[in-house]
């Protein structure tokens, strides 16, 4: 199945109407996936036949009036990496929790892999990661720094601390598909930084066009679908996702005593309080009995 992941920042008048329409017409091109649609812009990814989701893309460039088309980052996947179609009205298509910032108007200065090779290859460069931390530890760049955030709205705090720490320092950051790192280096350059740079198209383009020899991503790269991580071949990767934390875990982990299926993993156990681990216990039951009667159990759904 072909997969897309997309976004576009520019400015929505009528979030709703646009909501309904693009929801009605993903249902009728038969397309799973997300979708965010917000005053700000779109992002989303798309899964189904190459035709279906290319209409679509033509659609929402007709819709949106875009003078530069919406370029998708595409990539394969063996089966539905959605369980269903959801197109939903947010504030934010990036939830960095600050809608007054849009990349239209600023943001860092794009290169392409080639560039990026240079850029973190450089001493006097600070490559940062801007993901979240269980996406560093499925995979990221030689020399990146990790900011620990657990959600993209704790990135601001990281920013201003680092603005006190190094002050004009020189900048270069990624994201899996480039759309946090719009806001990212907008938020960068409001803060003071002048030099700051961002890798076009993310992890998923680099990926796309680098060669092996020329490949310093280290690991998988965390995505946001039932794949949960692909390859430097940009094939579905060796990691599964607790049902509990939802956080992706490695075959190390599922030989931890700590793992149990749909229970708890060694990132989550410690967590897990004892009232959950009944309740999540009882789902794993009623989801493998669905199973022998060749239903699908709603507990089974993770996406």
């Amino acid at each position: 199945m072909n997969v897309v992941s997309f976004y576009q920042f520019t400015d929505i008048i009528n979030v709703p109407s646009l909501r309904d329409q693009l929801q009605i017409l993903c249902d009728r091109k038969r397309l799973v996936g997300t979708v965010l649609v917000a005053p700000e812009g779109i992002n989303g990814t798309l899964a189904g036949s190459v035709t279906n989701i290319e209409s679509v893309l033509v659609w929402l460039n007709q819709k949106l009036l875009l003078t530069i088309p919406i370029e998708g980052r595409w990539t394969e996947a063996s089966g539905a990496p959605f369980r269903r179609m959801r197109v939903k009205e947010k504030k934010e298509i990036v939830a960095l929790g600050r809608p007054d910032i849009r990349p239209s108007n600023k943001g860092g200065e794009r290169v392409t892999f080639e560039e990026w090779n240079k850029l973190i290859n450089d001493p006097d460069v600070l490559v940062i990661d801007t993901r979240n931390n269980y996406e560093c530890e499925v995979g990221t760049f030689k020399n990146a720094v990790n900011p620990k955030t657990d959600s993209f709205r704790e990135f601001p705090a990281y920013a201003e601390q680092l603005r006190t720490m190094k002050p004009g320092q020189k900048l270069a950051m990624f994201c899996t598909g480039g759309i946090r790192c719009e806001k990212a280096a907008a938020l960068m350059q409001e803060l003071g930084f002048k030099e700051v740079f961002q890798l076009e198209g993310g992890v998923l383009k680099y990926l796309e066009s680098v060669g092996d020899e020329e490949n310093f991503w280290r690991g998988e790269c965390f995505v946001f679908d039932t794949r949960v991580s692909l390859d430097k071949d940009l094939e579905e990767g060796g990691y599964i996702q607790c049902h509990a934390c939802r956080r992706p875990i490695s075959p190390e982990d599922l030989k931890s005593p700590d793992y149990c299926e749909s229970v708890s993993c060694p990132k989550c156990i410690d967590l897990v309080d004892s009232e959950k681990i009944v309740r999540l216990k009882e789902r794993r039951k009623q989801v493998r009995l669905a199973e022998k009667r060749g239903q699908v159990h709603i507990g089974a759904i993770i996406d």
